[in-house]
């Protein structure tokens, strides 16, 4: 098997993560790491044996692909610089803080030829649960996802509706399709930008989810029902308790098809990469998530009169 020259962008609490994938993979021959902060480079390099660049220039000239793990703030500018090199592209959730530029960036992608795949391994966990196997198409779907701040202050850059948010609006858009029209609404507690919303969308053929997200709640929730025509299947996903009044198999433990979902998800990029697979997450499907979480952050601070 031919090996994928893999280099990381960002050194933080997720670049971490990524790196341990990287360097586990038979797929990958991970190059090295970047990032403005190079005693932070340094560190996560010198744990796993390989590089911390210096030169952002020697770094992409390095590489085959990159993952990008830097702040969300960072990741249309990251991604635009690496697809224009001509390298394959990981990026973590959101894939951009517009609409728009992410739409540019998946087309840019498609342009050359090139892989595009955000960081919605969530996916791959309703992929392995069975609800990918439906064939009917949902009515509804309620998704709640909070927890308190998080000690480090990770994600602080952004809203929670690009920082947890996005994930329930990218699985929406998996499984209800794309063309929802969403509203939001929101508060600001701990952070500079909203750390609780709620959000409603709206589909042409008046199907409708709301969504739920918070990053300053006392304790960890993370739940989702999806109504069907012959019932709803209810998912605890902290717990993996499934209730399920429809026909339709759903797997509650999927520990052992699934073990590690962000493993799962880093070897689907290299095997794309390689032209062994589709990429599961696309940035052409990951761009709706997007533009549906800009809908939310844009009416959302409106109403609060920000």
């Amino acid at each position: 098997m031919s090996s994928l020259k893999v280099g990381l962008v960002g050194a933080g609490v997720f670049g971490g993560y990524h790196a341990g994938k990287i360097a586990a993979s038979d797929r990958a021959e991970f190059v090295g790491v970047f990032d403005p902060d190079l005693e932070r480079a340094s560190a996560l390099a010198d744990k796993q044996g390989v590089n911390a660049f210096k030169s952002e220039a020697d770094f992409y000239g390095a590489c085959d692909a990159v993952i990008v793990a830097c702040p969300a703030s960072y990741h249309e500018s990251v991604v635009k610089k690496a697809l224009t090199l001509g390298l394959h592209v990981l990026v973590e959730k959101p894939l951009a803080l517009s609409g728009a530029a992410a739409a540019e960036l998946a087309e840019l992608a498609d342009e050359k030829s090139l892989v595009l795949q955000v960081g919605h391994q969530e996916r791959l966990v309703l992929e392995a649960m069975g609800f990918f196997d439906i064939s009917e198409a949902p009515l509804s779907i309620e998704a709640i996802r909070e927890g308190p701040p998080a000690p480090d202050g990770r994600a602080g850059d952004v809203s929670v509706i690009w920082d947890l948010m996005t994930h329930d609006l990218d699985l929406v858009a998996r499984l209800m399709g794309g063309g929802a029209t969403a509203t939001g609404r929101g508060q600001v507690h701990h952070t500079k930008h909203i750390d609780q919303a709620e959000a409603d969308l709206i589909f042409d053929d008046a199907r409708t989810a709301r969504i739920s997200a918070s990053r300053a709640a006392p304790e960890r929730r993370r739940n989702m029902t999806v109504t069907y025509p012959s019932g709803a299947i209810h998912v605890d996903f902290l717990t993996r308790q499934v209730e399920n009044s429809t026909s339709h198999i759903i797997n509650a433990d999927i520990s052992d098809s699934l073990p590690d979902p962000l493993g799962a998800a880093d070897e689907a990029f290299f095997a794309a990469c390689l032209g062994e697979r589709e990429s599961p997450i696309p940035g052409r499907e990951a761009a709706e998530a997007v533009r549906l979480a800009e809908q939310v952050e844009q009416t959302a601070l409106e109403k609060i009169g920000a």
